[in-house]
């Protein structure tokens, strides 16, 4: 009598719970992330959720405790929270030290988060990458000096930049930034009354509120020059206006924020799943339901 061996049964495939992701901020409704996100994730096979979580500075705190006990594992952080996340976090990433601003957040395995911000890398990228302009030597001037202002200024500055002026409405809060930045050789503040007289600069990044506000920026035409690049990180209807003047003042180059909202949402994907996706098609894709201010 012979014994017929039972062939093994096929492996059952493995169920892969995905990825919880979210994006904070206040107003966040209009968010671009979580459509970037789900791209991002079918060109690189992961699954993932990504949902947007309204939430002020008050309420953040514990929105983000229940988003970690549903199993969030990642999160994206925008204005007004940026400074609220940086002081949530248990571990900061070197920008995020440096800038005092987090716009990412990964849940460490042994509880709490780690805080990195990927804004100033994904507009260099842009900048140098996608538009193929090199910013080294250029004379630079930033406006407005809140949490996204703070994540760009020392990615400028490693990229190059021959100097930064700071310029805000508030003239204590760029004092702060340029304390906080410590480079009195290359980064100076100037009062917003006298923009005037500052000269003309090669970069001209617009990182102010103002857009969102629809209060004018009424700066002058001076400070263009025929080579400047002007650069808005808001993008949509909040650059309308700053590009607006851009072009009037003549400068070369004129760019709206879209390419560094892709750029730093990469950036926070390869954080946290290990690879960093293509971004060409996903922003040909954007650009096209976003048109240029």
């Amino acid at each position: 009598m012979f014994e017929t061996q039972e062939e093994p049964l096929p492996a059952q495939p493995v169920a892969i719970a995905p990825a919880r992701h979210a994006v904070f901020g206040s107003p966040i409704a209009h968010s671009k992330s979580p459509w970037i996100h789900a791209r991002f994730g079918e060109q690189c096979g992961i699954p993932l959720t990504y949902q947007a979580i309204e939430a002020g500075p008050d309420a953040f705190p514990a929105a983000l405790e229940a988003f970690a006990k549903a199993g969030g594992t990642g999160a994206n952080v925008t204005l007004p929270l940026k400074t609220v996340a940086a002081k949530l976090a248990r571990e900061l990433g070197d920008a995020a030290r440096r800038s005092g601003v987090v716009n990412t957040l990964t849940r460490l395995p042994g509880g709490g988060w780690r805080g990195d911000n990927t804004d100033g890398i994904g507009l260099v990228t842009d900048i140098a990458e996608r538009q193929r302009i090199d910013i080294r030597g250029r004379r630079t001037l930033v406006l407005g000096a809140g949490g996204a202002v703070q994540g760009v200024i020392d990615a400028l500055l490693e990229a190059g930049v021959s100097e930064v002026v700071l310029a805000n409405r508030t003239p204590a809060r760029a004092d702060a930034l340029a304390d906080r930045i410590g480079d009195p050789a290359r980064v100076h503040t100037r009062y917003w009354e006298a923009l005037g007289d500052a000269g003309g600069f090669e970069l001209i990044v617009n990182g102010t509120a103002a857009g969102h506000s629809g209060q004018p920026l009424q700066l002058p035409f001076s400070l263009a020059m025929s080579r400047t690049l002007a650069y808005d990180l808001n993008y949509g209807r909040a650059a309308v206006d700053f590009l607006a003047w851009a072009r009037a003042a003549g400068c070369s180059y004129v760019f709206d924020g879209l390419g560094m909202l892709v750029e730093q949402a990469a950036e926070a994907f390869r954080i946290w799943h290990g690879v960093r996706p293509e971004t060409d098609p996903v922003y040909q894709q954007l650009r096209a339901s976003v048109p240029r201010p």
